[in-house]
């Protein structure tokens, strides 16, 4: 039985071509990139022709590409490295639906004494232009809004919002990791100041990701060294990474004209049909302004958690959401701040596509989760009808003197 993998927003296999440009730094381009020497030189030359080409991607000056681990201390390095100079006491102001690395940030800096606001979110989570000007008061505030939910696919209009965060003097920084390499992004068209990215979200390696940083930003290291990365974030640079991230990037956007298109009716064709073949199923977040690649489902009656495990066993690997949450017995912060109450929002799985994603796969899906589905429900009711109809001496534990 071939196993179908929709679990894409969590981490995508990393393409053949990204891997066999990634050897040669593991072998004879081994060398550090600050050593003077011949062959350090070269692996820095190597490494500078990463960063054009990833500036070159996202529309950026290659001065403005800050390599980091990941997402994760790309938006921490976004946040707490901008809080310096006149930001150092800055407000904070993010939304309530944000990744744990943003929203832990926040709570670390209210322990600290900063001011922090979380806006709401509509019913497909999206963010209101006029509630960031009102929280905004022309005092030093750093905003992050996410511009694609990892969990729900809502794009935000971030044009938008880093336009209000300007008019009142504010910094302003976007989550684009579930963007970059899906949807078209310009940093420059979109005017922010800060963009976080990782390279395993568009079929590259774990453990490299970069900050877009706007040239003339101050920015405070959080790791400090030897001053590597024009002094913003000190460490030999993982260089085999770097040259992944360029090359993974690269073919993302090259193939994103026929890829993006593509993977939206794959997502299009299964969001349809679930709601077409299944009773009591709903679609989370927008249908238009929705990342190509994802699918958010929520099912009357059943745990997303057993629908997961169930879908497992038929071959067909999805999530109830973020891999970050993974285990958690409280419903999603993500489907919580869309208003719905405990049990829908426990009823929510995530099938993420991707670049490989066929349509026999998505035709599979379907022929396995509505009979599952029902499956589940017809359980659940028999062992509720079961357990009500035991007498209370077999439903109650006894108690020994």
């Amino acid at each position: 039985m071939e196993r179908v993998y929709l679990d894409n927003a969590a981490t995508t296999a990393t393409r053949p071509e990204v891997l066999a440009a990634m050897l040669p730094y593991f072998g004879e381009e081994f060398a550090n990139p600050s050593s003077p020497h011949h062959r350090g030189q070269r692996v820095r030359r190597a490494l500078a022709q990463a960063r054009r080409k990833i500036a070159e991607s996202l529309h950026a000056e290659p001065d403005e590409i800050v390599f980091t681990s990941g997402g994760s201390e790309s938006d921490n390095l976004a946040i707490f490295g901008s809080l310096t100079g006149s930001f150092a006491r800055a407000h904070f102001v993010t939304t309530s639906i944000e990744h744990h690395a943003v929203l832990h940030a926040a709570d670390a800096l209210r322990a600290r004494g900063h001011r922090v606001t979380i806006l709401a979110v509509d019913r497909e989570g999206v963010v209101d232009p006029n509630e960031l000007r009102a929280a905004l008061d022309g005092t030093p505030a750093v905003v992050s809004v996410m511009h694609g939910n990892n969990e729900v696919g809502t794009l935000q209009d971030i044009a938008r919002l880093a336009a209000v965060a300007h008019e009142r003097g504010a910094i302003f920084h976007t989550d684009a990791v579930q963007t970059v390499g899906h949807i078209p992004v310009d940093v420059s068209a979109l005017a922010v100041d800060l963009l976080s990215l990782s390279a395993h979200k568009f079929e590259g390696p774990k453990g490299i990701g970069a900050l877009v940083v706007r040239r003339g930003l101050p920015l405070a290291p959080l790791i400090f060294g030897g001053g590597q990365e024009s002094g913003r974030r000190s460490g030999t640079e993982n260089v085999p990474g770097a040259i992944a991230l360029s090359i993974a990037l690269e073919l993302a956007v090259k193939e994103l004209p026929d890829t993006g298109p593509r993977v939206g009716r794959l997502r299009d064709a299964l969001i349809d049909g679930v709601l077409a073949h299944v009773q009591g199923a709903a679609c989370n977040g927008p249908r238009e302004a929705r990342l190509p690649n994802n699918v958010n489902l929520r099912f009357d009656g059943i745990e997303g958690d057993t629908l997961v495990v169930g879908l497992d066993l038929a071959g067909i690997e999805v999530s109830t959401g973020s891999a970050c949450s993974t285990g958690s017995l409280e419903p999603s912060h993500v489907q919580s701040a869309l208003g719905l109450e405990a049990a829908k929002a426990r009823g929510a799985i995530r099938l993420s596509l991707g670049r490989t994603t066929t349509e026999a796969q998505i035709d599979r899906v379907m022929e396995v989760l509505p009979p599952l589905v029902e499956r589940l429900r017809a359980l659940s009711s028999d062992l509720t009808v079961a357990g009500e109809a035991q007498p209370s001496a077999l439903r109650k534990p006894r108690v020994h003197p």
